[in-house]
């Protein structure tokens, strides 16, 4: 089996964004485009670690997907997923938060998400003040058409466990084989969990990393911004492919 290794780091070029690395978002039908940017987030980098602090502001009351992600950016050059074999993704993360609810991870977190913008598909861990969640979904992102199914189309599972060292860098790993329609997620070297049967063939994968709320819409509209800060750390993403 013939192995090879990525690094998607290079945070100093941050600012030149389309660099190494760009702001999230979609576009959106009528022509404009929703990025996901917090105008007031500092960033910082130092020693190869991207930091960023956000005061929540963002929202949209319109269309979840939208108000869930406050500040990300994503790859500019995506992983293709390999015919025969697997690829994995390993990295560490850190989040602190203020003002955020007591026990409600999705108040506010620290997030790295694999996104196939083919299939819908999404492959993430979720960091928080005292919680963390593996994520495995496929989504109704805006403009990307997803393959029909005879079973449950849209999906997002979250597992949710306390079983890390919050506030602290953890390591993190998700592999996917498309030839086994398998992905795995493990937290400091163990195994957290199993998905069989994925549904799609996940093609490629676009790394991003954000800051983050899930809180559902109400009748009024959002309710994800409460004065809320979420302090994110990120490591450079390790990609491994072997086939």
């Amino acid at each position: 089996m013939e192995e090879r290794q990525l690094v998607f780091g290079d945070f100093h070029t941050i600012l030149d964004e389309g660099k190494v690395w760009k702001m999230g978002g979609f576009p959106l039908p009528d022509g404009s485009f929703w990025e996901y940017r917090e105008p007031d987030a500092v960033v910082i980098v130092r020693n190869g670690i991207l930091y960023v602090r956000a005061k929540l502001s963002r929202q949209n009351d319109r269309i979840q997907i939208l108000d869930n992600a406050k500040h990300m950016y994503y790859s500019v050059d995506d992983v293709v997923v390999p015919e025969n074999g697997e690829v994995e993704f390993e990295f560490q993360l850190r989040c602190r938060t203020q003002g955020t609810a007591l026990n409600d991870l999705y108040d506010g977190y620290v997030s790295l998400n694999l996104l196939d913008f083919t299939t819908g598909a999404a492959l993430d861990f979720f960091a928080g003040n005292d919680k963390y969640a593996s994520v495995y979904a496929i989504l109704p992102f805006p403009g990307v058409e997803v393959p029909p199914s005879d079973k449950t189309r849209y999906f997002c599972i979250f597992k949710e466990d306390t079983d890390f060292q919050p506030r602290e860098f953890n390591t993190y790993k998700i592999t996917y084989n498309r030839a086994e329609d398998e992905a795995v997620f493990y937290l400091n070297g163990h195994e957290v969990r199993r998905e069989k049967g994925v549904p799609v063939k996940f093609n490629r994968f676009t790394i991003a990393l954000g800051i983050m709320t899930e809180k559902d819409l109400s009748p009024e509209g959002s309710v994800s911004v409460h004065g809320q800060t979420v302090i994110a750390e990120y490591s450079p993403v390790t990609v491994t492919i072997r086939e």
